[in-house]
Formats: C-alpha cells, structure tokens, sequence
C-alpha cells in the first residue's frame, strides 16, 4: 500500500490508545489511508496465543488454569464436571462405525495409484482448501504431491482453479472441502458446467450429525449443486450410506475411464462428519460387502414392505433401517430404499414407491432444499399416477431449525433418529 502512495499506520491491535490514534489519523488524513492491526491470536492464554489453535476449542488443561487466575471460579468447576456423553442407542443391523470420509480420501488415493504416473500427473489436479485433515485428502498429498496444490481458504477460487484444469476433455480437477460452503459455489459451479468441466468434488460434513460447530457448519444445501438446466453437462450428485459404499461410489464415479464405464462433468460425493456403522443385512452380513459395485442412478431396496417405503439418504440410512427392522418385528411390514443418487429419480424405483400405501422420505439435509423436497414432484410424475391411480400417503423429516449444541444429539433434535422415524410411520398408517 505505501508503495502506491498509501498512507498507512501499523498500530498493537490489543493497544487501545495506539488505535484510537491511528484511526484518528486515517480520518483526518487526506486521500486514503490504512490502519494495519497487527495482534496475535488469543491473547493472553498461553500455549494458544499466536497459534491457529485459538481457531478451534481450547483444550481444558489450558482453560482451567487461564480461568483460574482470573478467578473465575464457575467456569473453572463447569469444565472439571464429566459431560462428554455418546449416543444411547443400540442400532439393529448395524455393524463397526467408520467414517466415510476417510473412506473417500484412501479410495480416491488407491485410484490414483493404480494410475499410470504420467498420466496421473497430465490429467489430474486435486487443490485442497485447507481441510485435507477432515476431507482426509491430505493423504493425497503425501502419497501423491505430484498432482496435489494445498491452497488456502479460498473454496470458491479453487473450485473454479480446478474447473479450469478440468476443462480439457481429457483432464479433471478434483476439489475438497465441507459441505456447509458449497452454498457460497454456485455461480462456479454453473460457469464449469458451461465450459464443459470435469470436476470431482469430496464434500464432507454434510447433515447435521456430530457438528459440533453447530448451525454455522450445518451442510444442509448440497443440492444447490444441481443447479443447471436438464440439458446441461452432467452433473451428479451421492449420498452414500456406509463406508463400504463410499468407496464402491468413488471407484465407480471418480476415473474419467474406468472398466468398461466412462465418467464426465461434475460429480460431487457427500458425507459426514460423523462416523456410521457399515449396514447389515437380516443375517448379518454386509449389505455392501464384498462383490457390491454402485451403479449410478438405480435406488436400492434394502427391505422389501406391503405397507409402504421409507426413503433414506446418507447417515439417515443406518437409522432408518434400525426403525424398519424393530417396526417389522412389531408386525409392521414397512420397506427400506437407499436413494444414494439424490439429484435425479429412478424411474423403476419410483414407479415402485407410487404404487405403495406409504412413502417417508428421511434425511439430514435441510426440509427446504433437500431430497425430499424435489420426491413429492418425481412421484406426481410418475405413470402411476399421471394415469389417476392415486398417491402413496406421503411425509417427510429432514432438518428444520437451528441446532442446540451438542453432537449426536444433532439427530434427535432435529427428528431424524430412530423412534422419531418409527413415530411417524405409525402415525401415517393410522
């Protein structure tokens, strides 16, 4: 700035005076004039001041002591009580907990070194937003730094960084960051699908569950992806259910070329922050063990009902199928689908639902731009009941207001857990 003939004063942030003095200056100066505050982080808590990890939670080991030398005494007492809780809940059909994005960052990782390393390095770009710790795209950085650019928080300049790179037919960009920013790329987003751009997109921390961060992180919009005209280059968008399916989704929807498939356009994975158990069939195995491939577009029917369906995306899944397992053995025989693609009908499945007494639509994402807010229009389309045979009883829960801290009662809150669901299955059958 000074060198372009900018005043500029350089004042101690945490200095009153020195501020007051040098905002005084700029207004009585003439042209323009900058104020630089200069002040570290967290001032005055020690082991954190100067640090970016004033950015996240201090650790009670240095809160205690900061309080306890101001004498705050309550606030020394709240953070020695016991109050760290986890979810109560027994979930039928539900196997080890993992998170899939993990899954996400590994799977893309063994792509990528099944490559052969000069095509790797021509055809792939991954810029990284700062999050690879959470998005687990650092280790793409590690295994592979050849094709990887850590950039800052800048989500919309990477994403149209990685557009940019993506616009070759032959080439693609591969973006990361939480699903609570998507909302912020949607002018990028239509412009790389203009330019015919092939990007690959990780949004994590999708729904609601475990946000600790709250109603701020809350990724409740990913369908404002979706955002271009039917006729438009491709854009896809997935919700997987487990960890098993996560990386059966990016093996089949991350390679421009793959076995006998092709991939182009724009296609985004989402998942949660939260872990979620892989999901079990009634004996027991895994619904997407071994021998499992995801086909793009086709819903899936995890269990078969005369009473109805309730239609579940990502971490909703794994709760919904503990609501229908228990709501069977109750001698409710409600059915289970996985709408893994949540951009786009199945034309079969919805068919199938549209003939049904019931439909439930359950998920994380918001109830104004979700899933379920695009299902009661696909069903209105379908054959079934354009020809006037009628309409399933149709509901749904999906997040509706803000959050009140905590977890993973995120879920409970919100009316997306289990009981809630069972709840109000009853309650449409009455």
């Amino acid at each position: 700035l000074d060198g372009h003939g900018v005043g500029v004063t350089v004042a101690d942030g945490e200095n009153l005076e020195e501020m007051y003095a040098a905002c005084r200056g700029a207004v009585l100066s003439s042209g323009p004039h900058a104020v630089v505050a200069k002040r570290k982080m967290a001032p005055g808590i020690e082991e954190v001041e100067g640090s970016n990890h004033g950015h996240d939670a201090v650790a009670a080991s240095i809160a205690i002591p900061y309080f306890e030398k101001r004498g705050n005494t309550a606030a020394v007492e709240y953070l020695k009580l016991t109050t760290k809780t986890s979810d109560p809940r027994e979930y039928k059909c539900a196997g080890s907990m993992s998170a899939m994005r993990g899954v996400v960052g590994q799977t893309v990782v063994d792509v990528l070194s099944e490559m052969d390393a000069d095509y790797r390095k021509s055809s792939v770009m991954v810029i990284d937003s700062d999050l690879g710790g959470s998005t687990n795209f650092n280790k793409i950085q590690s295994t592979h730094p050849e094709v990887y650019v850590q950039s800052g928080v800048m989500e919309r300049g990477n994403f149209a960084a990685a557009a940019g790179f993506g616009m070759h037919p032959h080439k693609q960009g591969v973006f990361s960051t939480f699903a609570a920013f998507l909302e912020m790329l949607c002018s990028e987003i239509t412009m790389a699908r203009l330019n015919r751009s092939n990007v690959f997109c990780h949004f994590s921390h999708s729904g609601v569950d475990d946000m600790s961060d709250n109603t701020c992180h809350f990724g409740l919009n990913p369908l404002f992806a979706d955002n271009g005209l039917e006729d438009g280059y491709d854009t896809a968008l997935y919700f997987p259910a487990d960890s098993n399916q996560a990386a059966s989704v990016v093996r089949r929807t991350f390679p421009l070329v793959g076995d006998g498939f092709a991939n182009v356009g724009l296609r985004f994975v989402f998942t949660t922050r939260s872990k979620t158990p892989l999901l079990l069939n009634d004996d027991g195995t895994e619904i997407y063990g071994e021998g499992y491939e995801f086909v793009p577009g086709k819903d899936e029917v995890l269990r078969e009902g005369t009473a109805g369906y309730v239609v579940a995306t990502g971490d909703a899944v794994y709760r919904a199928l503990d609501a229908v397992t228990r709501l069977r053995e109750e001698g409710v025989d409600i059915g289970l689908i996985n709408k893994v693609t949540i951009h786009a009908p199945d034309a079969e499945m919805m068919e199938k639902v549209a003939s049904a007494p019931l439909c439930l639509v359950v998920e994380s994402l918001g109830r104004k731009t979700g899933m379920g807010s695009r299902y009661g229009t696909w069903l209105m389309e379908t054959e079934h009941c354009a020809s006037g045979k009628g309409m399933p009883k149709f509901g749904r829960i999906a997040t509706y207001r803000e959050g009140e801290g905590g977890t993973w009662e995120q879920a409970y809150h919100q009316g997306f857990d289990s009981e809630s669901i069972m709840r109000k299955v009853k309650e449409m059958l009455a």
